[in-house]
């Protein structure tokens, strides 16, 4: 299991890092860093992982931001009526707002 550079450690406040690797956790490691992390981090991110793994996520990923998943569908010149993320929500009630 590759583990995790010191550096950006800190995205990952939430868990426990030492069980966490590129191997075993990518697009949670993927989501995080794109939606979090530095121009550095996305450097190593981009360096470590394929670039497949990167769309594949930002493609399937629910919890994205829409800036960062309009960014990165931009990049990678994908179909943006295809990035879930990027889809209305399933709800009718608004988010935050409860019947």
């Amino acid at each position: 299991m590759t583990n995790i550079p010191i550096k950006i450690k800190s995205l990952f406040w939430d868990i426990d890092t030492s069980k966490l690797g590129v191997t075993s956790s990518p697009h949670f490691i993927i989501k995080r860093v794109l939606d979090r992390g530095n121009t550095n981090d996305v450097n190593w991110l981009l360096k470590e992982f394929k670039k497949e793994d990167i769309i594949e996520t930002v493609s399937t990923s629910r919890d994205l931001s829409q800036k960062t998943a309009n960014f990165w569908a931009d990049i990678y010149n994908l179909n943006k009526s295809k990035v879930i993320c990027l889809q209305k929500p399933y709800s009718p009630i608004p988010f935050g707002q409860s019947s």
